[in-house]
């Protein structure tokens, strides 16, 4: 069985700042903003949400399919997704722009801030999604807007199940659309910030959300995460992590977990235990696609 990984892919420049962003901004002259960070640590890596999530389940030993544009620059990330086994069928390349491209800068307390060019991400609308045997699964990552909406409504006409995770998209979409996606989706996933968003917009709370899909998942970092069903929670205990060293793609490797896990059946709650545990050993390493996952990190789920 296969998963649709609708989102972005995108070249991730990776900056580290050795302060506190907290004690850089000064909130009193927020209207005249301006400021400038030196940052002593410079790297580029492969990211995009539909990159880190199908990165995630092809180390998991699921069968990832992204669904996304690169642009005229993206030749080296369509060789790596092959090199790593993962089909790029359903990957487009537009020659008239860039691929996306993610600035995000990192202080000692793991605070991030981040600049998006979206590119060929823009056009990701232009790939249909249509019904085939292999596939049962999707997920509507962030992504362009119009492929965020169409992509939703082809998920539903083809009968395909999907998790619909927002993520930083979340602000483009009004009260109405939310409430649309969720009609549509399966499973609702957020973090803390963003579920609390999202339940402003669309005017319910979190257990009254969960009413209206098969699950909602709430991630809390280091906590773990809050699981939503019928309106009842559950706390599914965090894993600590052997060393904390870069944030960046732990909500993806989490996402890709829970996929895994929803490929073969699985309650929700050890989708969530395994999410948790793929977090923890992402965070331990530099960058969205640079750890290894062994048997044990299955098995332990």
């Amino acid at each position: 069985m296969a998963t649709l990984i609708c989102g972005s892919l995108a070249f991730d420049t990776i900056m580290g700042f050795e302060g506190q962003f907290a004690q850089q901004i000064l909130p009193e002259q927020l209207h005249i903003l301006n400021v400038s960070f030196l940052v002593p640590t410079l790297r580029r890596d492969f990211g995009g949400c539909a990159g880190n999530i199908a990165y995630a389940m092809r180390q998991l030993g699921g069968v990832p399919l992204p669904v996304a544009a690169v642009g005229n620059d993206g030749g080296d990330y369509l060789d790596r997704l092959k090199q790593l086994g993962i089909s790029t069928e359903f990957v487009r390349q537009e020659q008239e722009t860039y691929t996306a491209q993610a600035m995000i800068m990192t202080d000692r307390a793991n605070n991030q801030i981040t600049a998006f060019h979206p590119g060929a991400m823009s056009m990701a609308h232009r790939t249909r999604i249509q019904a085939r045997e292999d596939i049962r699964l999707g997920i509507i990552s962030p992504d362009g807007r119009d492929a965020m909406l169409e992509h939703a409504e082809q998920f539903h006409a083809a009968g395909i199940p999907f998790v619909f995770d927002p993520g930083q998209g979340l602000p483009m979409f009004d009260g109405k659309e939310l409430a649309r996606f969720v009609e549509l989706a399966t499973w609702v996933t957020v973090n803390d910030y963003e579920g609390r968003m999202l339940c402003d917009r669309i005017g319910v709370g979190l257990d009254a959300l969960s009413r209206r899909v098969k699950g909602l998942v709430v991630t809390l970092a280091a906590d773990g995460c809050e699981i939503w069903q019928d309106g009842q929670r559950t706390h599914v205990p965090g894993t600590p992590a052997a060393e904390v060293v870069d944030p960046t793609g732990c909500g993806d490797a989490w996402r890709g977990a829970m996929l895994f896990g929803l490929e073969r059946g699985w309650p929700l709650a050890r989708c969530a235990a395994l999410g948790n545990r793929l977090g923890a050993l992402k965070i331990a390493s530099r960058g969205p696609q640079n750890y290894t996952v062994d048997a044990d990190v299955i098995a332990k789920a």
